[in-house]
């Protein structure tokens, strides 16, 4: 089922969402060569728990951390761990926060030091995804329309985007109907109304969109190895147009 959401449940969702942006503000400077995953995920779950929220993905479907870190050819769902990050690595640090019932889901890449030119490209390439698919995130538009715009820039760039994991509507829980695939077809698909609160998360590959998945059963790997990079928002549409709830500010940049 999808809730359409009120203007008030919006607000106290934008206010969740800047608490979230808060958090990812402050990892710019914290990420660098040999700290690990496990800092990431300590510094983040005392950030959010200390300005008065609740680290929301502690416990949803039986998951343990407050972050997904996934690095390099990790696609998603990286768990925390305490190996040091190295110069070059890219990394994906993806969390949701409950702040008084409100929800907010946000994923940002960092690079550790100084990107290649490769990694560089592909941050650029991903970033400018998921803005593209936030324009097509219009009242009356379809959700079909989102991930076109996604998938024909990503493809055009030489790169490949991801299947088998997907955006999706927010609160009042983590995960809800409906689902955004960051690929599709032009004017197909459900049609977005005022009041959906989705988010837009393009994972995008620089090899095969093919995974595979760890053992544990979370993380998911790039099948030939190539490097994977993901930005993600949540967004609500109002009358006035897509209303980002995790900007870092200024969009484009953050």
């Amino acid at each position: 089922m999808i809730t359409l959401k009120s203007n008030r449940e919006i607000d106290s969702m934008d206010e969740s969402g800047a608490l979230l942006a808060d958090v990812h503000k402050q990892l710019r400077s914290f990420i660098k060569p040999g700290v690990t995953s496990w800092d990431i995920e300590e510094f983040a779950r005392d950030y959010i728990e200390s300005h008065g929220g609740i680290a929301a993905q502690i416990g949803f479907e039986g998951y343990e951390y407050a972050t997904c870190t996934s690095i390099n050819d990790e696609i998603c769902h990286g768990f925390p761990r305490k190996k040091a990050l190295k110069e070059g690595d890219l990394i994906k640090v993806d969390m949701c926060v409950d702040l008084k019932g409100a929800v907010s889901d946000s994923c940002w890449a960092y690079v550790v030091g100084k990107p290649s030119e490769k990694v560089k490209k592909l941050m650029e390439v991903t970033k400018k995804a998921l803005y593209l698919g936030i324009e097509q995130a219009q009242v009356g538009n379809r959700i079909g329309d989102i991930g076109h715009a996604i998938q024909t820039y990503a493809e055009g760039e030489g790169f490949s985007v991801v299947r088998d994991f997907v955006g999706h509507g927010i609160g009042p829980t983590i995960h809800e109907e409906p689902t955004i695939p960051h690929y599709g077809k032009k004017g197909k698909g459900l049609r977005l109304k005022e009041g959906m609160v989705i988010t837009i998360e393009p994972m995008i590959n620089t090899g095969t969109w093919e995974m595979k998945m760890d053992s544990n059963g979370w993380t998911a790997y790039t099948q030939d190895g190539g490097l994977s990079c993901q930005y993600e928002h949540s967004l609500a549409l109002t009358k006035e147009g897509q209303r980002i709830l995790t900007s870092q500010g200024e969009e484009g940049s953050y």
